[in-house]
């Protein structure tokens, strides 16, 4: 029994497809790309704007297992501030991003012996431009 255009059982011999009510992305056949578009919503982040985000959620969650001290409340203060920045307006400005870099720099002892406190900072440098 296959379907026919109709949807009856003979189209499915013949291979045809047969789809009724999406309400979500389709892809059909080898080698598709689904790209998800938000109506009324943000555009896509600058691939950059997106690795900062990235690096800005693990420093914060390495900053959780360390002994709190002035300058990693700071540094954790902003990169909230710049999390949120970034999600709610898909980038985070120039000034947000030199007041991040300060707070790096401030708890510097801390942020340079962290993985994700040195992607952090490249990140910054990279769309700072330096």
């Amino acid at each position: 029994m296959a379907e026919t255009g109709n949807g009856t059982p003979d189209d499915r011999a013949r291979g045809g497809v047969h789809v009724t009510n999406t309400g979500g992305n389709v892809t059909i056949g080898d080698h598709n790309t689904v790209t998800h578009t938000v109506h009324g919503g943000q555009p896509p982040r600058d691939p950059r704007q997106e690795a900062l985000l990235q690096a800005i959620r693990r420093l914060r969650a390495d900053l959780g297992g360390i002994v709190p001290s002035e300058q990693t409340a700071a540094l954790d203060a902003e990169l909230s501030e710049a999390e949120d920045e970034i999600e709610g307006t898909g980038r985070a400005d120039p000034g947000r991003l030199t007041r991040l870099r300060q707070a790096l720099t401030d708890a510097g002892a801390v942020t340079g012996i962290l993985a994700s406190g040195v992607t952090v900072g490249q990140a910054v440098g990279t769309l700072l431009g330096g």
